[in-house]
């Protein structure tokens, strides 16, 4: 087992500062407005999907390294779905564009790494994750 990484949070009123202890990166959270905040930045469960796109894209991105493949530019774009009561998130639908350049034979696989992603595997069962790879032609 790895070693821990320490973040930390702070409130004041309904924003939390964040920050990862080992390089000091910082961001905020507030409430969506329909749950009583602002929505002026990411809530919570938004940090979920994006780190659920952002794990994927680069699981998929150190796994090509690896192997030597090509792997460029990507970029996803996920919608979370709230449920409930009680409210938790239902549903992170992700659509990733995916680089040119990856080989046909090999795109099966990297979806698969993609979908097998650490978050994608830390999360609840309930939570649907239907993930769609558009790849240029």
């Amino acid at each position: 087992m790895s070693a821990g990484v320490e973040m930390r949070v702070a409130l004041e009123g309904l924003e939390a500062a964040l920050t990862h202890g080992p390089s000091g990166a910082a961001l905020r959270t507030v409430p969506p407005v329909d749950n009583g905040g602002d929505g002026s930045s990411f809530s919570p469960t938004d940090l979920l999907g994006a780190s659920l796109a952002s794990c994927a894209l680069t699981t998929m991105a150190l796994v090509a390294a690896k192997e030597g493949l090509t792997f460029g530019a990507a970029r996803a774009v996920v919608v979370k779905h709230m449920v409930g009561p009680p409210r938790r998130v239902g549903e992170l639908t992700l659509e990733l564009h995916m680089p040119r350049g990856v080989p046909v034979p090999q795109r099966a696989r990297l979806e698969e790494i993609g979908r097998g992603c650490p978050v994608a595997r830390s999360l609840h069962p309930d939570v649907k994750v239907p993930m769609t790879f558009r790849w240029p032609d």
